[in-house]
């Protein structure tokens, strides 16, 4: 069953209930109202019968006229028993005794009496007379009550029916309308495909659940586009990168082997091997990282990683590596509370990813010192990283993110052209932001930032 047809039925059927629930309610009380009026009519019936029977002496002959007017149209199957003070009925000519003494002497105990025989209601007086004191009896059934009743049941019934097939039909246009974006949503989802994942659903403009599905859902793509683009990029390009370095040794050797050559030659020849073997060592750990990063990303372990502690711990493997005093970590600004410089990630992939960036500075400033900056804020926390080297030229600034390129003025130091493009993936994996600002031959900085 369809959501829309779900809601609109789980809304209906509340509704339907709360509506018999409000009907069972006017009915019982209209039913007490009923039964209330008939026990009134009824009492006033065991008062006229006293006056009829009792009082006739005591009136005139019009005023007795008048009583047995009222007194003529009798009520359903109604019963009236006059009873003496030994139980027995008087002025009733078939003399039937009809109530026990129990309720007689019940009556006469309580001076007034109202209770229920079944279908019948009756109601017992005890009234003091110069004759005698006697208990006055009435009975009768309520025909016509019960037959109002049954009147109002049929009633809510209808109505029932009526307003619940009404609310169901509001309730199925309501969901309908409410639901129409997820169904937009879901045609945007149908178009996309394994081989271009780059297409996204419209978030819209509201703050609602549908709103978030769709961000969710954009962002899922986010990560299955950039995790197929890794494993293109190592598919595509290692047999590229691996071919080039093993051609030219290759190549090399079996010159070297055509001829004699003299002892300066051959040692030219190894140190033109040994060369490309580096290059190609350099490439094959940088395909295992890309790998290795490709292998993490689509399954990474998140938990909270302290951006200030990581920076502390890169500070304590270059100063070992690079030397002492040539990285610096400045620390700026930090909140005061000290969970806003957590970040909810993979320690590992965001050290290969900082770790690229500070390898590539020292790298291209030949040593000099790096400096690490950290801002920090309740919103966003700012990693800049700054260098000294030759720097990027200003139209290879975006370039020098994609896979396996490097730069035009790189071309005297080694690499792949892999590190920045894995680095630019773990960054977009935690939502993060990378830019460059750089003056070619004099500076380079990388801002990293983490928005909450």
């Amino acid at each position: 069953m369809k959501i829309k047809n779900r809601l609109s039925l789980y809304f209906t059927t509340i509704s339907a209930i709360v509506l018999l629930i409000v009907q069972a309610v006017v009915c019982i009380a209209f039913n007490s109202l009923i039964r209330s009026n008939f026990y009134e009519q009824l009492m006033d019936r065991a008062n006229i019968a006293a006056k009829l029977y009792l009082k006739a002496d005591e009136i005139s002959p019009d005023s007795l006229n008048h009583v047995k007017e009222n007194y003529l149209n009798s009520l359903h199957n109604e019963v009236i028993r006059l009873y003496d003070e030994k139980n027995a009925a008087s002025f009733i000519k078939d003399k039937n005794q009809f109530w026990a003494s129990p309720i007689i002497n019940q009556v006469r105990k309580n001076k007034q009496l109202e209770f229920d025989e079944g279908q019948r209601q009756t109601v017992g007086i005890y009234y003091n007379d110069n004759q005698g004191n006697f208990v006055i009896l009435v009975s009768a059934i309520d025909i016509q009550g019960a037959k109002r009743l049954q009147d109002l049941i049929k009633s809510m019934a209808v109505l029932l029916i009526c307003v619940t097939a009404g609310l169901f039909l509001i309730s199925r246009w309501f969901a309908q309308k409410t639901l129409e974006p997820i169904d937009e949503v879901i045609k945007q989802m149908q178009l996309v495909r394994a081989g271009d994942l780059s297409l996204r659903v419209d978030e819209g403009n509201g703050k609602d659940e549908i709103s978030a599905l769709a961000h969710n859902f954009n962002r899922l793509l986010a990560h299955l586009q950039n995790a197929f683009e890794l494993q293109q990029t190592f598919v595509v390009n290692a047999s590229h990168e691996l071919r080039t370095p093993i051609t030219s040794i290759i190549g090399e050797i079996e010159i070297a082997l055509n001829k004699l050559r003299t002892q300066p030659e051959y040692e030219e020849v190894l140190k033109s091997v040994l060369n490309d073997a580096e290059r190609l060592n350099e490439t094959i750990t940088s395909l295992l990282e890309l790998a290795n990063v490709d292998m993490d990303y689509t399954r990474p372990a998140y938990k909270p990683v302290a951006i200030d502690e990581l920076i502390w711990e890169l500070n304590d493997y270059w100063t070992v590596k690079a030397g002492k005093g040539m990285f610096i970590v400045n620390i700026l600004q930090l909140p005061d509370d000290q969970e806003k410089l957590q970040l909810f990630a993979n320690k590992s992939l965001l050290t290969i990813a900082f770790n690229n960036i500070i390898g590539n500075a020292y790298k291209f400033s030949q040593n000099k010192r790096v400096q690490c900056d950290l801002y920090a804020d309740e919103e966003n926390i700012i990693v800049k990283i700054i260098d000294r080297g030759i720097g990027i030229m200003p139209g290879e600034l975006e370039k020098v993110f994609e896979s396996f390129y490097r730069g035009t003025n790189v071309k005297n130091f080694q690499g792949s052209g892999i590190g920045l493009y894995v680095t630019s993936k773990i960054i977009q994996l935690f939502n993060g932001t990378i830019q460059i600002e750089s003056i070619p031959g004099e500076t380079t900085t990388f801002t990293i930032k983490f928005s909450r």
